[in-house]
């Protein structure tokens, strides 16, 4: 689909409009004089192209900025609309809701992708993954410092459903530590993590359950709750739930090599480990939604200019 037959007139965002049911929008800013007072967006990303400053910038969904481009991002919309719809509502409301609300709604609107058409045709292009042994979770506490390493080093470090159980337990302890001064998270091994475990997506068909042991095993909702104690640091690949639950992180470092990616949305879901919220919370929603959309990984210096990292370092304190 080409971008000129996706492009609409910010007039059609007037609520007396005819809604827009394509699935993508794209406003031309720079040829846009006086934008609607009142706006109602479709139910799919729209997306501005051009001048940032625009008044009517910021009530859109995103505004393109390197490393995205408006191709790449369209392409990859256009493998998953319904799952892009779906994201991009989300992020529309959840600066409105405290983060343990967000994080509820997040759950929601995953379990409704669970479901999807989109969802299940991408689990069934993957094949039978190869039984790895579960992961494990180190903590190592010295003083008033507590230490949360990833240690599966074989598999990048994906999260399994072990590794996230002790997660989950291990930001729950430091939760009710008041003791601890400082809570670390950290992967071994060259890459800090490769995201979740594919090899066990399928295995819970029901959206309705999948959210209820969400709800009670999230290590992010744990995590939230020692966030202001919490820091990270990345080395090589951080993607997925790793990045998710990482920038939870009251300061977030990174290795000169480093490079971040939410691949989730061709894979007909959104990032369901608490990353809609922790991603809003640290670079806001609309290159939240430049990342989900486009899946385009991120190295560390735009990293850094994006305010997803706080500062490049060889090695953390």
């Amino acid at each position: 689909m080409l971008i000129a037959e996706l492009t609409i007139d910010a007039a059609r965002l007037w609520p007396g409009e005819a809604i827009w049911d394509g699935p993508i929008a794209l406003v031309d800013l720079d040829s846009t004089a006086e934008p609607p007072r009142e706006l109602t967006l479709p139910p799919c990303p729209v997306i501005g192209l051009g001048d940032a400053a625009h008044p009517l910038a910021g009530r859109l969904d995103a505004v393109i900025e390197p490393p995205v481009g408006i191709d790449a991002l369209v392409a990859q919309v256009l493998t998953a609309p319904l799952a892009a719809a779906v994201v991009t509502q989300l992020l529309r409301f959840l600066p409105s809701l405290s983060p343990a609300e967000g994080l509820t709604a997040e759950s929601m609107a995953y379990a409704v992708l669970q479901g999807s058409e989109e969802h299940r045709r991408w689990i069934g292009r993957q094949g039978k993954g190869a039984i790895r042994t579960p992961g494990r979770v180190l903590i190592a506490r010295d003083g008033d410092r507590l230490t949360i390493t990833l240690d599966h080093p074989e598999s990048g470090n994906a999260i399994d459903r072990d590794m996230r159980d002790q997660l989950a337990e291990a930001f729950s302890l430091a939760a009710l530590d008041p003791e601890l001064a400082r809570v670390s998270l950290r992967g071994s091994g060259r890459t800090f993590s490769l995201g979740a475990e594919l090899a066990e997506f399928g295995t819970t068909t029901d959206p309705a359950t999948a959210h209820a042991i969400r709800a009670r095993t999230l290590p992010a909702r744990a995590a939230l709750r020692c966030a202001d104690r919490l820091d990270a640091h990345i080395q090589g690949g951080c993607v997925g739930s790793g990045l998710e639950l990482a920038a939870y992180a009251h300061r977030l470092t990174a290795a000169p090599g480093a490079w971040f990616q939410l691949p989730e949305l061709a894979m007909g879901i959104l990032p369901g480990a608490g990353g809609c919220v922790s991603l809003v919370r640290r670079i806001g929603r609309q290159r939240t939604a430049l990342m989900i959309l486009s899946g385009r990984r991120l190295n560390v210096r735009h990293a850094l200019a994006w305010g997803l990292v706080d500062a490049i370092v060889d090695d953390p304190a």
